[in-house]
């Protein structure tokens, strides 16, 4: 056979398979760019969506679960603390359960139609097996929608049978009266009430200094009855004093008789006797018996 046309046919046969390998390796680039694309693209996405992806419970909160194509919120069950990765076409609501405080104020008035100002701080925390319950039914909003409404209803009921003397000098009875009221209404709605704390009582600027004047005769009536006390009480120890000397002196006048008093007239005699100084004594029978000193001076050299 000529060589020519072994070469011309393994030329030929050469030629297909070269460009079978051209064909291939341009495929598989331009595939490599689809991947490329389509990874960049679905990064871009992730990364885009991720905040309606990923979530993150911390300590002391819940979720509550909303998917919008099975079933809408879940009432049955809340989700623990963690990272959690839903879809982005469903809902991930957090909610807090500890122990939260709201302050509030409000003007009520009392059975005497007087107005008073009160500043609360309201406690509360929402029942946790609830949580779902209270998204649907109420919202993450549910402190200004139910907590402080049903306190500040049960506080105006509270007030209304209850005298300005009651508000201003019986603030625990009050915070007890609310917090039985409120509960019974806030736990139906799946919130539980820990405690209300009556901060102040502001009362209104006439009634405040009627009760300043009244307080002011109140001190001063106390420091009348102190003095009264005070001098009373020295009346008393004076006129103890005064028995006690009429005793002294009524006992010593029944021991003062002549002969007790002519010895005692003698010791002192004597006494005077031993004394240094120059004096005159005469020892006679005087009218009580007594000896009578007539002179005395300094010692003679």
């Amino acid at each position: 056979m000529n060589p020519d046309l072994i070469e011309a046919a393994d030329g030929q046969a050469a030629e297909p398979v070269q460009s079978r390998l051209a064909r291939a390796s341009h495929w598989a680039h331009g595939q490599a760019n689809k991947v490329v694309v389509i990874t960049g693209i679905l990064l871009f996405v992730i990364i885009y969506f991720a905040p309606d992806i990923f979530y993150s419970i911390k300590s002391g909160e819940v979720g509550v679960l909303y998917l919008r194509f099975a079933g809408g919120t879940q009432t049955d069950r809340v989700l623990g603390e963690g990272m959690k990765i839903i879809p982005p076409w469903d809902k991930l609501f957090i909610y807090n359960i500890r122990v939260q405080e709201v302050k509030h104020s409000m003007d009520v008035l009392t059975s005497e139609g007087l107005n008073v100002k009160l500043d609360l701080s309201i406690r509360y925390n929402p029942e946790v097996e609830m949580v779902g319950l209270l998204h649907q039914k109420v919202g993450p909003d549910y402190a200004e929608k139910i907590v402080v409404p049903e306190v500040e209803s049960s506080l105006r009921t509270a007030m209304a049978g209850m005298s300005l003397h009651d508000v201003y000098g019986s603030e625990r009875g009050i915070v007890q009266t609310i917090i039985n009221d409120s509960i019974e209404h806030i736990s139906q709605k799946f919130v539980h009430l820990d405690e209300i704390v009556l901060r102040q009582v502001e009362l209104p600027d006439s009634i405040k200094k009627t009760i300043e004047q009244k307080m002011a005769q109140k001190e001063l009536a106390e420091s009348y009855e102190f003095r009264l006390e005070v001098e009373r009480q020295e009346a008393a120890r004076r006129q103890i004093e005064a028995y006690g000397l009429a005793q002294y002196n009524s006992i010593l006048n029944d021991s003062l008789t002549p002969n007790v008093l002519k010895w005692e007239g003698i010791q002192a005699t004597k006494e005077l006797a031993k004394s240094p100084n120059s004096k005159t004594i005469i020892i006679g029978n005087t009218a009580n018996g007594l000896p009578l000193i007539l002179g005395g001076g300094k010692p003679q050299d």
